[in-house]
């Protein structure tokens, strides 16, 4: 009879859970030989294929073609005749620019060209921020050390990151520890701190605050980010779980790095 977990190890396997479900499939597999004979065939079946598989090459003169079409097509919209809408135009006493760098138009310009400075270097951290979330939830990514124990996890961080964070247990709020990681942000080793929040994974992110302008409440792609600074660190929480749960979290880690800078 075959185990019960078979469908899940398939699932595992092609990448189709999420980080909880692939922590517990790996747990099952180190029991249960037939699962993890399962593993190797799976992996033995998808070498044969990759190696065996014919590689299709496009033809040189299929590729000239449709690069022949689309320089046409990009010759055909330049040429054409500019929208009606392009063709009015508004009598103007002075330049723009003339407008713009007195009175009101001023300050409209300069807080622009202050939000395009700004904006390249939190859009690259935010980035950064979701490829690594996205990339811990990978099976075999999401922890370094598993631990339940702040005592573990932390001292774990002062071989493997250049910061030592705020690490505790939050089960009775329903934030539970179950590890922690290594991960390079902001050009640098950072230190992620990883709960559980039902079904929810949360990574809280930590790097040596150098941070200028950090972003303190993003949405991107699904997953919310709340950003803070303690001390000398900046830090990031991450996850798709509801915003105000997130939230939850980021007030006991606030409260928590407040008291122990007090003592």
């Amino acid at each position: 009879m075959r185990c019960a977990e078979s469908m899940r190890v398939q699932a595992y396997f092609d990448g189709e859970v999420d980080a909880v479900t692939g922590a517990d499939v790996e747990r099952h597999v180190e029991h249960c030989a037939e699962c993890c004979a399962l593993l190797r065939d799976l992996e033995q079946v998808r070498s044969v294929m990759r190696r065996d598989s014919a590689y299709v090459r496009t033809p040189p003169a299929l590729r000239a073609r449709v690069m022949r079409a689309l320089d046409v097509e990009s010759a055909a919209n330049a040429e054409s005749p500019p929208s009606v809408a392009r063709c009015w135009r508004i009598p103007r006493p002075r330049s723009f620019w003339a407008g713009a760098v007195s009175g009101a138009g001023g300050t409209a310009l300069a807080a622009s060209l202050l939000f395009f400075l700004w904006a390249p270097r939190t859009t690259s951290l935010v980035d950064e921020l979701v490829n690594a979330h996205v990339r811990s939830l990978m099976p075999a990514h999401l922890i370094d050390v598993a631990s339940t124990d702040k005592h573990t996890v932390k001292p774990w961080f002062a071989g493997h990151a250049d910061v030592s964070p705020v690490v505790a247990d939050f089960e009775p709020s329903g934030f539970r520890l179950i590890g922690g990681r290594a991960d390079y942000v902001n050009h640098q080793r950072s230190a992620v701190v990883v709960y559980q929040h039902g079904s929810h994974v949360i990574n809280v992110f930590s790097w040596a605050g150098n941070t200028p302008s950090l972003p303190s409440d993003v949405t991107r792609n699904g997953f919310h980010f709340i950003c803070w600074k303690t001390g000398d660190l900046d830090y990031c929480a991450v996850s798709d779980t509801a915003r105000s749960e997130l939230l939850g979290l980021v007030l006991l880690l606030q409260d928590l790095g407040a008291r122990d800078r007090r003592e």
